[in-house]
């Protein structure tokens, strides 16, 4: 069996646009892969097809070769690279579970679970009061999710002002309120420095929140050691690195307990296994990022079943638009008694790319998420014409 071709497919899917990667092989059997990056799909589009002759020629079922020709052939050009280099790769693990007849989680040694908790994002596109986002909440709710996480700080960067602080406060009081067993993670998106987000979470310690998200700037993972060993709240982050070098770092200094590997941004299934095994030597869990596509979803679904330390999965899709359930064959299932998602039961990745759905909503230079713009929390994208 050899790859015969690489196809991009780009999808708006209003705020943000997704990038699928399509292997294709001379035995009939394809792969579906996906490289989303937030503000980037096209320059990641380019640069598939500038390094797809590493693999076009190549037998698919020699995964872990052709993932490490993609990204040791030239100097590793980072991010955007990592994310060529993974989606090639889950796309020719998907080709293997094809042909062999057996999802990708069995490959990797079987479930160790029959599904995963999951936490809700991309909920709350309301006005950032009290009142809007616990309405927002009751829809989560409604779907069947136990936890959810958001980012409550407006627009605030660096530092966050004192009326500012009480509006995030008041907002998730309320929702804690309304929800008391709920597990409420907060996203801080890097927003502060060290010592702000420090007296943020003191100030944010009496709502028992599950996590403190990225609290700070994260080109030093050490800065983030730091806050989690003054920080009342737990501590989690990893979504930008793109080494699996950057999470050792975590491991040594300590206090991050929760990893969140982006199974695209790392480079594929192979390096986010490795640092769930760094991860599980050292007495953490991982909750691997996913604000990408459905594709990205099933592909983190697969490590979920088969990883014994993975603690729970993000999941954008039940608030993405309502079409999007038709983009492809398979969707998890939300269990209303406990939260969790179910696991894709086919060959492979066991999803496949509905082609006219996908055509029908073409790429929009205008989608992407600008978290310190007035409004982002609606997540509408740019307004026409002044992105």
């Amino acid at each position: 069996m050899k790859i015969t071709g690489i196809e991009t497919v780009t999808v708006s899917a209003g705020w943000k646009n997704w990038l699928f990667v399509i292997v294709q092989t001379d035995a009939g059997i394809s792969g579906l892969g996906e490289a989303t990056i937030n503000g980037f799909i096209r320059a990641t589009e380019a640069c598939v097809h500038e390094l797809k002759h590493f693999a076009i020629g190549r037998d698919p079922r020699d995964v872990t070769a052709i993932a490490q020709k993609i990204i040791t052939t030239i100097q590793d050009a980072g991010h955007i690279h990592r994310l060529v280099m993974a989606a090639v790769e889950v796309a020719c693990w998907d080709i293997l579970g094809k042909h062999l007849g057996a999802p990708i989680y069995q490959l990797l040694g079987g479930k160790v679970r029959d599904s995963i908790e999951a936490y809700a994002n991309g909920w709350y596109r309301a006005e950032r009061t009290p009142e809007h986002f616990v309405a927002a909440a009751e829809e989560v709710a409604k779907k069947g999710f136990k936890a959810l996480k958001i980012d409550p700080f407006g627009t605030a960067r660096n530092f966050i002002g004192e009326a500012d602080l009480k509006m995030s406060y008041d907002i998730l009081q309320a929702i804690r309120q309304r929800f008391p067993d709920f597990k409420i993670m907060i996203d801080v998106h890097c927003r502060f420095t060290p010592a702000e987000a420090i007296r943020v979470a003191h100030r944010m310690a009496d709502l028992n929140l599950y996590w403190w998200e990225e609290p700070t700037n994260a080109e030093q993972e050490r800065l983030t050691n730091e806050v989690a060993a003054q920080s009342p709240i737990r501590v989690a982050t990893g979504e930008q690195f793109d080494h699996i070098g950057r999470f050792f770092t975590l491991a040594v200094g300590g206090g991050v307990t929760i990893w969140q590997p982006e199974p695209m941004s790392l480079g594929g299934i192979r390096n986010t296994l490795a640092v769930a095994h760094i991860a599980e030597a050292n007495g953490a869990w991982v909750a691997p990022h996913q604000s990408g596509g459905p594709v990205a979803t099933a592909t983190c679904l697969q490590l979920a079943a088969c990883t014994p330390n993975y603690l729970i999965q993000e999941y954008f899709d039940a608030f993405n638009e309502p079409w999007t359930a038709d983009l492809l064959t398979w969707n998890p299932t939300i269990n209303p008694d406990n939260g969790h998602l179910s696991f894709p039961d086919k060959p492979g990745l066991g999803v496949e790319l509905n082609m006219d759905v996908a055509r029908a909503h073409p790429y929009d230079p205008e989608a992407y998420l600008n978290i310190y713009q007035e409004g982002w929390e609606k997540r509408l994208g740019q307004p026409k014409g002044k992105g």
